[in-house]
Parts: structure tokens; C-alpha cells; sequence
């Protein structure tokens, strides 16, 4: 993104939303453009929602959502944003979650796994947990119709011990870009999103290996746990499923694109 276009301030039209979107580096300016006045109640606050794209600002922070497998979910300042390629984690985990199941979206975000995972296979028991406050507080508005548990803590941490041995689906979109390659991410992630949304350490799999090592005290017997990872980095991450007693496998999608690795229990 660049700096806020100088000139008089006025309120803009459409052509102008997109003018100013498209001069700031957005690429897909007319469709932002559209979101911008759509979600704007007045004049005013359309030119600041503007002004704040401009600045750089993730624009489902600017208009509090993100479309996410189909449904609207509620995306705070502060909070990762969702990205389309986790579609793949939520599609692998629904198929293997069958009705009444108990679903686990550990490092949550804002929800929207869970959220997702629900939506597709239509009753399951959720429990949702973050380290983030501003995460959390987003999860629980988020969750509140499903009347799922989110809890706020480290990963296995805060959650209550009788789950242990009852968890049949374990999603976990955890952070797995290397540590050295941050400061290569796009403004937007880098300023915008927490650090422990998006540092997984020295190869990226710092936060994976401490999730695949306490799986099976969670998993149900035959119970999954899934993670999204770097396609570069998958045949790692299935060592350390396999080491970690899971038996691994990895699943691609070119169109996304994106990478889960899968451990069964």
C-alpha cells in the first residue's frame, strides 16, 4: 500500500473509491470499492473507510468481515484474517467429522474454521481456543449461536481435562512462516495481524510440533488432528505427525493453493 493520496478532502463517488483504491496498489479496486460503499452508513464514513485502505488497513478490518466457505464471520482489528486457501482444512475436516462429532479449532483466530466446519456438517460439539484476548473476544461473538466453549490460553492449556481422549476432529491453523521470512509478508499481514498469528518459528514448525506432540492425549482413538502448512514444508510436518504417533498424509489443491497434513490417531 501506499500513503493516503494528497489532495483537498472531499467526499468521494464510486469512480473515486476506485480511483484512490487502484493508486494505492489495490488490486481488485472495484470490487473493494463496492464493499467500501456498501458497508459505509453515510458519506462521511465512506471518505474514512477509504482513507484507511489507503493507509494500508486490511479491508475486512475496515468493514468487521470476511467472506469465509460462504458465510460472513466477524473479523476485529488485531485478528487474523481468514484466508481463502484454508477452505481445504475446512473441507478435510468436515468430511472426516460425522454428525454429533466433537470438533477442537485450536489457535482459532476469529473462529471461522469452527465456525465453517459446523456450517458443513450440521451438529457437532465445538470448543475453540486462542492466546489472543482480541481473538477470543472476536470467537465468542462468532460462536455464540453454536454455543461452542472458547477458551483463552496456550493451545492444550485452558482446556478442561475431561476432554482428553474425547476430541474426534482436531483443526489447528497454527503459524507456520519461518521466522526469517515475516518481515517478507505484505504490509497489510505484517502491521495489521498479531505475530503469533503468523511466526512459527526458525522453519516455520515450532507451533506444529507442540501441537502433533500432545494430539493423542485429545484424540479420540481413530480421531484426526489436521493442520495447514507451506507445500515445502509438508514432508516435514508429516515426519513429525509420524513421529508424534499419528499416522500422516498430505493433501494438495492447485487452485487454492493450499497444503494440509493429516494425522489419524
Amino acid at each position: 500500500m501506499s500513503t493516503p493520496i494528497s489532495g483537498p478532502v472531499s467526499t468521494p463517488d464510486g469512480a473515486d473509491v476506485v480511483r484512490r483504491l487502484r493508486a494505492a496498489g489495490c488490486v481488485f479496486a472495484e470490487d473493494e470499492a463496492e464493499l467500501l460503499t456498501t458497508a459505509a452508513r453515510s458519506p462521511t464514513e465512506l471518505l474514512a473507510m477509504v482513507e484507511l485502505r489507503v493507509s494500508g488497513l486490511p479491508l475486512e478490518h475496515i468493514v468487521g468481515w470476511v467472506d469465509f466457505c460462504g458465510l460472513r464471520v466477524a473479523v476485529d482489528p488485531g485478528v487474523f484474517v481468514p484466508r481463502r486457501r484454508t477452505e481445504l482444512l475446512v473441507r478435510r475436516a468436515a468430511a472426516l467429522a460425522r454428525p454429533g462429532a466433537t470438533v477442537l479449532d485450536l489457535a482459532c483466530g476469529s473462529g471461522a474454521i469452527g465456525l465453517a466446519v459446523a456450517a458443513l456438517v450440521g451438529d457437532v460439539t465445538l470448543y475453540a481456543v486462542d492466546v489472543e484476548p482480541a481473538a477470543v473476544r472476536c470467537a465468542r461473538r462468532n460462536l455464540a449461536a453454536l454455543d461452542a466453549q472458547v477458551y483463552a490460553g496456550d493451545l492444550y492449556q485452558p482446556l478442561p481435562s475431561r476432554l482428553r481422549g474425547r476430541i474426534d476432529v482436531l483443526v489447528a491453523n497454527v503459524p507456520y512462516v519461518p521466522s526469517a521470512a515475516v518481515e517478507l509478508l505484505p504490509p497489510e499481514a505484517r502491521l495489521h495481524e498479531p505475530l503469533v498469528a503468523l511466526d512459527g518459528g526458525r522453519d516455520g514448525l515450532d507451533v506444529l510440533r507442540r501441537v502433533a506432540a500432545g494430539a493423542r492425549d485429545w484424540l479420540l482413538p481413530g480421531g484426526h488432528l489436521l493442520v495447514e502448512t507451506g507445500l515445502e514444508q509438508a514432508e516435514v510436518a508429516a515426519d513429525v505427525f509420524d513421529r508424534a504417533g499419528l499416522d500422516p498424509a498430505v493433501v494438495t489443491d492447485d487452485d487454492l493453493p493450499a497444503t494440509v497434513v493429516i494425522g489419524r490417531r
